[in-house]
């Protein structure tokens, strides 16, 4: 049997990057910073602080009664609602999910049960804003945790890119070239906040998801001379590199820099201005682990996200969204070893079912997202148990005129089909 990452900090705390994880968040909802966790030691900006709120009532519940109180309030709600989780969720959360999947597939999931008149996203902060720009206006989007933000996302917030657009303007101008194409198109990855997705709108931008990276780019480049590609630096780089980019046309763009670091004739000569910001996570992933995995693992095959350094990617065997990882997995054979760079809960969970294959996490380290790890069972009852009430915890809302720029650039990404 597999323990989940939670029993497994707890049977195994030394191969743990933080024990305290095992305890409940609400010990740290209050706290500055992400808590513990892989983004523990980033800086969080102000203002951004998401406290949390529960109440010391379910705190104090036994873990049978917080079970007991979500299967009761689920089976009360009925079609009225429907619960999504992401695959980075704990176990102990995601088994009550209707939706299993990455942000975007579980924003459009909640699109096939119109019926429901609540959405309790168990993920993160810009995954739940994404769902309320796509819900029905009679819908409501709920965030069990409001600590549960992203320091991916965070990393690139609307005032810092709005000041590298006005520094690229000065230098690039905004006259289109001989065939139409703008001096620079702006991408924004899925996990950026619901502003920073309307600034793609009003500027002729997209949004991207790790499964379709490379399909927008290819959209962008058609539009524009080059790309401003926002917050993840290594999927942007790993993406451009394998359309032919070299790493030398891909500068990074530090905010705090002016020219984001850069000189005119390095902005001049890219195709891709990589943002300053990246996955903590992922960032964990090494290619010193992929070597380790062959000599301990002869034969193992080697899969990670695009997330990772460029080159993990590139020591790697495939690389690949949330979903590419699942069906790569599903693809192998009985008896086959798989060394996955990712974050652990999928990875966990995958070897739970499949346990004819050897499966198991790059990062020898227990080291789960700090805030994925936020939503709690706790936080799930409470919000489930205040809508049975009749009463709406923790709602995310998207202003009007936010919501509409931000789905311009939603709806350029689906209509990006590929190839």
């Amino acid at each position: 049997m597999t323990l989940s990452v939670t029993d497994r900090i707890e049977s195994q705390p030394k191969q743990s990057c933080d024990v305290e994880l095992a305890k409940g968040p609400w010990e740290f909802d209050r706290m500055p910073g992400y808590g513990p966790g892989a983004s523990e030691a980033d800086a969080i900006p102000e203002p951004v602080v998401r406290p949390g709120q529960l109440p010391v009532a379910y705190q104090q519940m036994s873990e049978e009664e917080l079970h007991e109180r979500i299967r009761r309030a689920k089976s009360a709600l009925g079609d009225r609602l429907v619960i999504l989780g992401h695959f980075y969720q704990r176990d102990e959360v995601v088994q009550y999910a209707d939706f299993v999947g990455d942000s975007f597939q579980l924003a459009n999931a909640a699109l096939t049960r119109p019926e429901a008149e609540a959405i309790v996203f168990c993920g993160v902060h810009f995954m739940a804003e994404t769902a309320d720009i796509l819900a029905r206006d009679e819908q409501t989007v709920i965030l069990p945790n409001l600590a549960a933000g992203c320091s991916m996302a965070d990393m690139a917030d609307e005032d810092s890119v709005e000041e590298a657009w006005e520094q690229l303007t000065e230098v690039y101008g905004t006259e289109p070239d001989a065939e139409g194409r703008l001096p620079v198109i702006p991408v924004t990855y899925m996990n950026s906040s619901a502003a920073l997705k309307a600034f793609c709108g009003r500027h002729g931008g997209i949004v991207c998801t790790s499964s379709n990276a490379q399909t927008v780019l290819e959209w962008a480049f058609e539009r524009g001379q080059r790309v401003l590609f926002f917050p993840d630096q290594h999927l942007g780089r790993n993406t451009a590199k394998a359309m032919g980019i070299s790493v030398e046309q891909m500068p990074m763009w530090n905010p705090r820099k002016d020219l984001g670091g850069n000189s005119v004739e390095q902005l001049e000569e890219a195709k891709v201005l990589l943002w300053h910001g990246f996955c903590s996570v992922h960032k964990r992933f090494t290619a010193a682990q992929i070597e380790q995995a062959r000599a301990d693992h002869p034969g193992c095959k080697v899969i990670v996200h695009p997330e990772c350094p460029m080159p993990v990617v590139d020591a790697a065997d495939a690389a690949g969204s949330t979903d590419v990882i699942r069906k790569f997995v599903a693809a192998s054979e009985p008896g086959d070893t798989i060394a996955i760079g990712t974050e652990i809960n999928l990875v966990n969970r995958l070897a739970a079912e499949y346990p004819d294959r050897t499966i198991f996490c790059l990062d020898p380290v227990v080291c789960p997202c700090s805030t994925m790890y936020r939503i709690h069972p706790g936080y799930l009852a409470w919000v489930l148990d205040g809508l049975v009430e009749g009463e709406i915890r923790n709602q995310i809302v998207v202003s009007d005129e936010v919501a509409a720029d931000a789905k311009v650039a939603l709806e350029r990404m689906l209509a990006a089909k590929p190839r």
